[in-house]
């Protein structure tokens, strides 16, 4: 995948987008269902793990998963991980006005860090798995998050994913092309596809359902799925 963006390149786009992604609302409007999405993230990671004290928001952003869960589960301590440090910046700022708990900064590529031992009881990721790109980075990561759980603790996504049936993939990336052009016009899906190609390279839903089992998780589940994004996670 030499032809895609580097990490520095992503690093730099993210770096100028701090105001689209401080919306709890339309922070993600190019996906499909995002808010809905955001609300079952932060839902199940409360039912499934209710006596929560740390979470990880991985791939931060603005923070805008961290503050949903935290209407879910008030006075967390939370570590947000993200390339961006204008993003970082944000979510500090917005996290920290919404929970008592400790707020710890972390800025850097998760292939790159060490996420610790049962150390978190709840990690979300909203729209960041997607720039992963050889299996093994994948596994990598996944067996990561498993091993920062306590036991009992629960990862829950929110991303774009691929299909593993061509006809189906198109179909469903069709579909969103024209759920695209309805929001802001062609012009504006034309830009959101040509950076999903250059940076992106998402894999099956399927394909991450398996891995999650493989690395540990015992109890995993799709809360939603929307053309070519997904909302899913396991259990430890």
């Amino acid at each position: 995948m030499t032809d895609k963006s580097t990490v520095d390149e992503i690093r730099q786009r993210f770096d100028a987008d701090v105001e689209r992604f401080s919306n709890l609302e339309t922070g993600q409007s190019a996906a499909v269902d995002a808010p809905l999405m955001l609300e079952l993230v932060a839902e199940a990671a409360a039912a499934a793990t209710p006596d929560a004290r740390r979470l990880l928001d991985l791939g931060c952003g603005a923070g805008n998963y961290a503050l949903r869960v935290l209407q879910e589960l008030p006075g967390l301590d939370v570590d947000l991980l993200d390339l961006s440090r204008p993003m970082l910046d944000r979510a500090v700022e917005r996290v920290s006005a919404a929970t008592d708990g400790a707020v710890r900064a972390v800025q850097g590529d998760v292939r790159d860090l060490d996420l610790g031992r049962d150390r978190y009881d709840v990690v979300v990721t909203g729209a960041t798995l997607h720039h992963l790109r050889e299996e093994p980075e994948w596994e990598a990561v996944f067996a990561a998050v498993w091993r920062s759980l306590r036991p009992g603790g629960s990862f829950w996504v929110s991303d774009l994913v691929a299909h593993e049936g061509p006809a189906v993939g198109t179909l469903l990336e069709d579909r969103w092309g024209r759920y695209l052009t309805g929001l802001r016009g062609e012009t504006y899906r034309d830009e959101v596809l040509a950076y999903t190609e250059r940076e992106d390279s998402p894999r099956p839903l399927t394909f991450q359902l398996d891995l999650l089992r493989r690395v540990g998780f015992r109890h995993v589940d799709v809360l939603h799925k929307a053309s070519v994004f997904a909302a899913f996670g396991g259990v430890k």
